[in-house]
């Protein structure tokens, strides 16, 4: 996703930092925000409830989402699970070099971020706190933190 200039607290424009917060960026975004989580739950092997709980919209949603029949805009919160979700699909692939990458978000995980749940399950439970720390948690271990 592209990144916008935005207004820091001094009031000059500060490069690089996407907030999602402009409708028109959240329009541009939309489209490859969809396609890119709808595959990533496809390959994680997601039911609808779960990629409807990680996208944060309702199930009927997601099911128009799914086909094709829906042609709204992502929320700012909406674009950042997506964010959070296309940066941990990114950074397994980048750390695994065989099918790990697609099992892991589905396997118990005893680190702390995930307390014996599943990468998915923890950020569902967690919603975009967790799905953010996920995502750290996965730059950490393919040492990009």
């Amino acid at each position: 996703m592209e990144s916008a200039a935005v207004t820091n607290k001094a009031g000059s424009a500060a490069v690089g930092l996407q907030n999602f917060a402009g409708n028109g960026d959240r329009k541009r975004l939309t489209g490859t925000a969809v396609k890119a989580v709808l595959r990533l739950i496809d390959i994680w092997g997601g039911s609808n409830a779960e990629g409807a709980a990680l996208l944060g919209v309702s199930e009927s949603t997601w099911d128009r989402i799914k086909a094709g029949k829906w042609d709204g805009t992502l929320s700012q919160d909406q674009l950042t699970r997506a964010s959070a979700l296309i940066g941990v699909f990114k950074g397994l692939h980048l750390l695994f070099a065989d099918d790990m990458a697609d099992r892991w978000p589905r396997l118990e995980n005893r680190a702390p971020v995930f307390d014996r749940k599943s990468p998915i399950e923890a950020m569902i439970e967690g919603g975009i706190p967790r799905m953010l720390e996920t995502r750290q948690y996965v730059d950490a271990l393919r040492g990009g933190f």
